[in-house]
């Protein structure tokens, strides 16, 4: 099998395509700017920036395929800071790109966003639209093949507060309130983080070499239907509110509107139930609350 460096590979969904690339039998190593609290035996672990260019460099000799996860993800965060996106997101990328071409990297794997040529997404989509520009650029000047993974709303274990739905599930948790910064007829896509971990391994097939791959959920769903069922799972029935908010860079109605690049949707032979990922990470939220009041 293959050696792989997971760029990124201490957050959520880097950690989870980092496991599944080693259930699959492949030779991993991770390289983030903290140590993996997922770290798997068999996993090797290099903590450095993504702009220091040497260090990666070094990390990344003798891999056949590299992801990136590393980004400033969060698209409120993004908004506040633009040029922090622009060196994480575009320039960091850069970085590996180059430190791929210069390895002999056989395929690239960037992590992108179904955002990415919508109208909307702020300088998140900005970003990840100017990163997928160099990628393929680099193909094109270098011959570093690439495969470019578009993903939709994630959610599931070792989310954060920078997750949407963790926050949501976290906040109905300590406060009884189930709420929403945005319009209830806002569509999305979810897509358990264990699926899409799966199918992110699934993309190193050759069919994947120097597409767009996109990685949702099974079918569009409204946010209010979604919390409709999560104030049905908590016994919350009265406690879903919405709150309209001044512009934010997010979508209302779906990414595919706008978008003059299409990517392939890979659907993956099976996946986890929407109302079972809900239990499931209602189960870790409250665990960390629980926890957090055992150690006050």
């Amino acid at each position: 099998m293959a050696r792989v460096c997971v760029i990124g590979g201490s957050g959520f969904l880097g950690s989870h395509v980092a496991d599944a690339l080693c259930a699959a039998g492949h030779c991993v190593s991770i390289y983030d700017r903290r140590p993996s609290p997922w770290l798997r035996p068999g996993q090797e672990m290099v903590v450095g920036d993504l702009l220091d260019a040497e260090k990666l460099s070094a990390a990344i000799a003798g891999c056949e395929y590299v992801y990136n996860f590393a980004a400033l993800a969060d698209l409120n965060e993004a908004l506040g800071k633009p040029l922090d996106t622009i060196r994480i997101n575009v320039l960091g990328n850069a970085n590996v790109l180059e430190a791929c071409r210069q390895n002999g990297v056989r395929r690239f794997m960037y992590a992108s966003t179904v955002y990415v040529y919508s109208r909307e997404g702020s300088f998140y989509r900005c970003s990840k639209q100017s990163a997928e520009h160099y990628v393929e650029e680099y193909q094109a000047a270098y011959g570093l093949d690439y495969t470019v993974l578009r993903y939709g709303s994630l959610y599931g274990p070792r989310s954060d507060e920078q997750n949407g739905l963790w926050r949501i599930v976290n906040e109905a948790l300590t406060t009884g309130r189930i709420r929403y910064a945005g319009s209830a007829e806002a569509m999305r896509e979810y897509i358990h983080v264990e699926d899409a971990a799966r199918a992110s391994v699934a993309a190193l097939g050759d069919e994947f070499r120097n597409q767009h791959v996109v990685l949702t959920g099974q079918e569009p769903m409204r946010v209010m239907d979604l919390l409709k069922m999560l104030a049905e799972i908590l016994g919350m029935p009265q406690a879903v509110e919405f709150e309209e908010t001044e512009y934010a860079g997010h979508y209302v109605r779906t990414p595919y509107a706008y978008q003059p690049k299409l990517g392939r949707k890979y659907v993956p032979p099976m996946h986890v139930d929407l109302g079972q990922g809900l239990l499931q990470l209602i189960g870790e939220v409250q665990n960390g609350i629980s926890n957090e009041g055992n150690k006050a």
